[in-house]
């Protein structure tokens, strides 16, 4: 197992992100973590219920982590593909 010289370190939300999952828009069911971050292969918008609660859309561009802490990616409203969630 390699060392990890920040094991030990508290992380925050600046911090890069421990997990990635891939997501599946979904109307109904919240994600298993809440994103410190999304990343997608093909740009579009994604529509998604914020952390706090808030529902809207956002355009994310194809390779670039978008800090957006969201809870669920909605599958209506949602044209990106290969969507990434950071955690």
């Amino acid at each position: 197992m390699p060392q990890d010289p920040f094991a030990g370190t508290q992380s925050g939300l600046q911090s890069p992100a421990l997990h990635i999952e891939a997501i599946t828009p979904d109307d109904n069911s919240d994600l298993a973590r809440v994103t410190r971050a999304i990343n997608v292969a093909q740009a579009g918008t994604l529509r998604v219920i914020t952390a706090a609660g808030v529902t809207g859309d956002v355009h994310v561009a194809a390779g670039v982590a978008f800090p957006l802490r969201v809870r669920r990616v909605l599958a209506t409203g949602t044209t990106a593909l290969g969507i990434v969630g950071l955690s």
